[in-house]
C-alpha cells in the first residue's frame, strides 16, 4: 500500500515520518507488524504528535467540520491540544456541545428506528408469510 494509505491507517501525520517510511511502500503484513509492534519513531509520533486532523478532531471532541469553522487547519502536536483542553476557547466549547447534540440526535433516532423494528416484528403474528392456502 502507499505510504499515505499506511499513515492514514496507523494515525499518523505521513510529513512527520521518516523519509524511509515516505518513499516505500507497505504489505499489509509490514503494516500489522508496525501496528503490533511499532518502533520507537511510531510511538513518539502517536504520543506527541504532531496529529493528522482526524485525530486532533478526535482528541478534542469535535468534528473535522468543527476544526474547519474554527480555522484549525495545521496539525497539532499532543501538548498543543492538551492546552486547548485545559483552557478550552469559545470555539472549542461550541464545536464541543455541537457535536453532543449531534451524537444525542443519533442516540435518538437510532432508538427509534429499533423502536418501530420491533414494532413490525411484533405484529407479524408468527405466521411466516406464506401464501396461506
Amino acid at each position: 500500500m502507499k505510504p499515505e494509505t499506511a499513515a492514514k491507517k496507523l494515525g499518523i501525520l505521513l510529513d512527520a515520518t521518516p523519509e524511509e517510511f515516505r518513499s516505500s511502500t507497505l504489505t499489509r503484513d509490514e503494516l500489522a507488524a508496525l501496528q503490533a509492534d511499532p518502533p520507537e519513531w511510531l510511538a513518539t509520533l502517536r504520543r506527541e504528535g504532531p496529529h493528522p486532523r482526524s485525530v486532533v478532531a478526535a482528541k478534542l471532541g469535535v468534528s473535522n467540520s468543527g476544526l474547519a469553522r474554527a480555522g484549525i487547519s495545521d496539525p497539532l502536536t499532543t501538548a498543543e491540544i492538551k492546552a486547548l483542553l485545559e483552557a478550552p476557547p469559545a470555539w472549542l466549547v461550541e464545536e464541543r456541545a455541537r457535536q453532543a447534540g449531534v451524537r444525542a440526535e443519533k442516540r435518538r433516532i437510532a432508538e427509534r428506528d429499533a423502536e418501530r423494528a420491533a414494532r413490525a416484528d411484533g405484529g407479524r403474528g408468527g405466521g411466516g408469510g406464506g401464501a396461506g392456502v
